[in-house]
Parts: structure tokens; C-alpha cells; sequence
């Protein structure tokens, strides 16, 4: 008789995850994550505040600055990329650089 091993779906479980909400899928590095959004939030009765509203600013400045960068910019990133083991991909690592740039 063969043995086998059944393909998990879900390799593993992060954060709080409860049963009466839609579940989301997300890869981060090599491991698939799930999780439920237990509250969501009702923007009517809980608008963002002006900190969140600058974090925000902030995150779209970065992705901006990303697209703007020009292709000895991107080859300078890749190459420093190649280096380094904390970042899983390019992008990740390339908005960890310009985010740190624009808070400086």
C-alpha cells in the first residue's frame, strides 16, 4: 500500500482568527497565512484620525517615489537586494529603503 501526505490548504495560522467573518488569504515570504476580520471598522462612526490619515500620506509618497525611480536607481536597488537575506522580494525591500529615505 502507498502512503501519501494530503496537500494542506493552510500551512499556517497567524493572528486572531474567528468564525463569524469572511476569511482572507495572504502570502508572506514563503508561508500562506489566513485570518478573519473580526470587527470591521464603520468609518461613519470611526473616521480615521489625522495620524492614520498620515500614515496614509506617507505609504502613497513612498509607492510614488518607487514608480519614480529610474532604471540605475533599480539596478542599484537590486544589487544591494542580492545582498541581504531579511527581504523576500525586491519591491518589499525597496519600499523599506524609501520609506526610511522619506522619514529622514
Amino acid at each position: 500500500m502507498a502512503r501519501y501526505k494530503p496537500i494542506d490548504m493552510v500551512d499556517h495560522y497567524r493572528g486572531k482568527i474567528c468564525s463569524h467573518s469572511d476569511t482572507y488569504f495572504q502570502k508572506r515570504g514563503k508561508t500562506l497565512c489566513t485570518g478573519r476580520i473580526c470587527k470591521p471598522r464603520n468609518l461613519d462612526k470611526d473616521p480615521y484620525s489625522s495620524a492614520e490619515i498620515a500614515v496614509h500620506n506617507k505609504f502613497s509618497q513612498v509607492i510614488e517615489a518607487i514608480k519614480s525611480l529610474t532604471e540605475e536607481q533599480k539596478a542599484a536597488y537590486k544589487t544591494a537586494f542580492d545582498n541581504q537575506t531579511k527581504y523576500t522580494s525586491l519591491r518589499g525591500y525597496m519600499f523599506a529603503k524609501e520609506y526610511e529615505t522619506l522619514g529622514n
